[in-house]
């Protein structure tokens, strides 16, 4: 019986997701690969995870995005919400950022606030 769990994203653009991965830290695998679950099951990914002590996470396309899967009953040490929280909002600063840019803009300012709120300030150079 497999207990992997699937959880749809907003993450659509492979680039901007291993920028956010690298951003946070995280090590990262990409190919054809799987991750194991409960007694040998395994499913197919395009970017894994490996954890320690821990079934790995990982990264498949789907129809609408990327999704995150794992079998959660065997992850330790990461907490899937808090996870996911901090890497959308490094995807989200990558994309606003690319996008931004090849309409002209160009970063001048970047804060980080105390409660993790990213300001950047942008200027359209003519």
């Amino acid at each position: 019986m497999s207990h992997f769990s699937r959880i749809q994203t907003e993450l659509m653009e492979k680039e901007y997701l291993l920028l956010a991965l690298k951003d946070l830290g995280i090590e990262y695998q990409e190919g054809e690969l799987t991750i194991q679950g409960f007694a040998g099951t395994t499913m197919p990914v395009e970017i894994r995870i490996p954890l320690k002590f821990s079934f790995d996470i990982g990264f498949r396309k789907g129809n609408n995005g990327y999704e995150l899967v794992a079998d959660w009953y065997g992850v330790r040490g990461l907490n899937r919400y808090q996870f996911l929280k901090k890497l959308k909002q490094r995807y989200a600063y990558h994309v606003t950022r690319a996008k931004l840019e090849k309409q002209g803009f160009a970063l001048v300012e970047e804060e980080v606030k105390e409660t993790g709120q990213i300001r950047l300030l942008l200027r359209r150079m003519q």
